[in-house]
Order: C-alpha cells, then sequence, then structure tokens
C-alpha cells in the first residue's frame, strides 16, 4: 500500500505501517481520554486519563494487529502465499494468494473475526474481573472498553460483504454449496456493493444529524464499495476466461533484452522497440531471468545510466508470475502476487515464448464477448 513502511514482521511475513496508523492511535486515545474515562470512572486527574488512554489505544492496535497476524497464519499453514500484512487507517489489510478450495478459503476468512470475538471476550471478562476484586477502576474500565471494541470489531468484520471477512465467509459457502468459483466471488461483492451504499448514506445521514464519527462510516462505506467493485470485476473476468489457455491470451514473440546491458544501452537497443510497459530480461544462456519496467527506467537519472546495470533495476524472476503456454489462464492468473500488476512471463522449458499483459487479457475478452462469450 502506498504511504506505509515496513516496520517488522509477524509469522514470517512483512509487517508494514501505513502513515495514519499514529493518526489512527491518537483519535483512539483522545475519545477514550476526553470522553469514555472521564464519564466511566470521574474524578482522576488529567495525567491519569492520559497514560490510560494512550495504554487503551496502543492495545486496541495490537488487537487489529493480531486480527490481521490470524488471517496470515491461517493462510500460510494453508500454503498460501502471504506478500505482507499492513496496518493503516481502516484497521487492516492481508494481501495473500487465491484460496485453492472453499474450505481454505472459509479457514482464512473465519480466522480474524474469530480473534477478535476472543480478544474481546477476554479482555471484557478480565476488566469486570479486575474491578470486582481489586476495585481499580481506571485499567477495568481501559480493559471493558478493549473488549466492547474488539466485541465491535469482530461482530462487523461478519458482515456479509466482500471485502470483510464475513463476506469471505458468504463466498466460501456459495462457492462449497455451489462448485462455482466464479459465481460466488460475483454474489460476494455485489453484496459488498451494497452494503457498502448502506454504509456511506447511514454515514452521511449521521454526519448532516451532527455526529461526526459518521464521515467514518462514510470512508469505511466508500472502500468497501470500491474494492468489491474491483473484485467483482475480477470475478467477471475469471468467467471469461474459463477453459482459456495461455498460448491463447500471450504477445510472441515479444522484445527481450541481455541483463547484462547497461541501462543506457537497453534503453537505446531494447526499450525503444517494445510495445509493453515492461520487458522481459535473459542471462547469458538465453534463459529469463527478470523483467525490468520501462517507466522505472526513465526514472533512473542519466548521469547513472551508463554505471547501472539492467539486472540492478529490474524484478527478478523469483518475484515474476511464470506458465506454461499450455496452463490455464485462470489458474495463471491466480499466481499472480498481489500488488505486481498483471504481467505474466509464458517460459516453455527455458526458453521464453510470450508474455501476457492486462492489454493482452482485456483484447481476449473483447473478442470472447463478441463472439458470444461472457459471463452470465
Amino acid at each position: 500500500m502506498n504511504g506505509s513502511v515496513r516496520v517488522g514482521q509477524v509469522v514470517g511475513v512483512p509487517l508494514r505501517m501505513h502513515w495514519s496508523v499514529p493518526l489512527l492511535v491518537v483519535l483512539f486515545a483522545y475519545g477514550l481520554g476526553r470522553q469514555t474515562l472521564p464519564a466511566w470512572t470521574p474524578g482522576r486527574s488529567d495525567a491519569v486519563y492520559t497514560f490510560a488512554s494512550a495504554v487503551g489505544a496502543v492495545l486496541l492496535m495490537g488487537s487489529l494487529l493480531l486480527h490481521e497476524t490470524a488471517h496470515a497464519a491461517t493462510a500460510r499453514r494453508k500454503k498460501i502465499a502471504v506478500q505482507d500484512v499492513t496496518l493503516w487507517a481502516l484497521g487492516g489489510m492481508t494481501r495473500m494468494g487465491r484460496p485453492p478450495t472453499a474450505a481454505v478459503a472459509f479457514a482464512v476468512a473465519v480466522s480474524g473475526p474469530l480473534t477478535s470475538l476472543a480478544i474481546g471476550g477476554a479482555a471484557l471478562g478480565a476488566g469486570i474481573g479486575l474491578h470486582a476484586m481489586s476495585g481499580w477502576a481506571v485499567p477495568a474500565a481501559v480493559l471493558v472498553w478493549l473488549g466492547w471494541a474488539n466485541l465491535f470489531l469482530g461482530a462487523f468484520n461478519l458482515l456479509p460483504a466482500a471485502p470483510l471477512d464475513g463476506g469471505r465467509v458468504v463466498q466460501a459457502l456459495l462457492w462449497w454449496r455451489t462448485g462455482d468459483r466464479e459465481r460466488a466471488d460475483r454474489a460476494a461483492s455485489r453484496s459488498g456493493q451494497v452494503v457498502g451504499g448502506l454504509l456511506m448514506a447511514f454515514g452521511w445521514i449521521s454526519f448532516l444529524r451532527g455526529a461526526p464519527g459518521g464521515l467514518w462510516l462514510v470512508f469505511v462505506g466508500l472502500f468497501i464499495t470500491v474494492v468489491a467493485g474491483a473484485e467483482r470485476q475480477r470475478a467477471v473476468i475469471h468467467t471469461s476466461l474459463r477453459g482459456v489457455k495461455v498460448a491463447d491470451a500471450m504477445s510472441s514473440p515479444v522484445t527481450t533484452g541481455a541483463d547484462w546491458l547497461t541501462i543506457r544501452h537497453f534503453i537505446d537497443e531494447v526499450a525503444v522497440n517494445s510495445r509493453h510497459s515492461v520487458v522481459p530480461l535473459l542471462d547469458f544462456e538465453g534463459r529469463p531471468s527478470g523483467i525490468v519496467s520501462i517507466r522505472k527506467l526513465a526514472r533512473i537519472p542519466g548521469a547513472r545510466r551508463e554505471a547501472l546495470r539492467v539486472r540492478e533495476v529490474a524484478i527478478p524472476l523469483s518475484q515474476c508470475a511464470v506458465a506454461a503456454p499450455s496452463d490455464l489462464l485462470s489458474e495463471a492468473l491466480d499466481k499472480l502476487r498481489p500488488g505486481a500488476g498483471m504481467r505474466i512471463l509464458v517460459v516453455d522449458g527455458n526458453h521464453l515464448v510470450g508474455i501476457v499483459t492486462a492489454k493482452d487479457i482485456s483484447r481476449l475478452i473483447q473478442r470472447h464477448t463478441l463472439g458470444g462469450r461472457g459471463p452470465d
């Protein structure tokens, strides 16, 4: 996600933090310290409220991290590639590959809300018990607040709307019942668009009636609507490409370049002749070694182009999607890394025979539409 930086890793997966997270912590702390704690435990000093609210806000962010960690850990146990976990203003996001079966999809989806509900129940019970046994009102109030916040988080995420976890659960159940993954994807994304629209409407009405928190619901609803629309489009693409081979979509022959060339020579001799925004690279033995973006080459200062080899700024083959000409295109698309773009290198043995890009997919779908083949 743009605007995020890596801050560590969890369960072997890179952990990233968006710039909006500190702002979110401040907002949580402000609401807890200025409103909730003074109402629940009146008569304490400002210093007590400030310290307790800061602790509560950090604990809540830790809870959000555990929610996403549960998704990542379950996905890795099920042999799904996980790119990273990112915390941001709307909670968290775990980027991963597509689950291979409905059962795996269900397990990954439900793990996050169950973790939040478990944390919520434990914190709520601990807060009530602490107050009853010791009378420590402020720590108990923080735990009770944390408990209710996690219970709300778990329940909200179970709404039947993709990309929320509840939408993924519905998606998995429909996939299991119908055996049609794309149909289940379309149904869950439609639900997401409807729920997102309702949240935006409710949030806007609340804001007009004097509730500032309504704007938060508007942003959440907008996010759900946009992502659900993108997922619906992806499901339509998979339906349109059902049964299509990679060889039917690839561009071939494709312009390639030697990875040992300097960037200056590569631009002058290779990039200017390419029809694609990325150029596949070959090593000394003629085997594919990765891809390089022409846009990235253009951003390199002229003075450095003579010193750098193109392989030094390229995406290595290990991070590229690779498929054989006889592979199903829908299965090849599932190999794409989240956020890596729609580019598939087509390799036969050790020889590069073509490339599949977003333009190739679009052209193929248009051809199928003209021929009368399309999604339901």
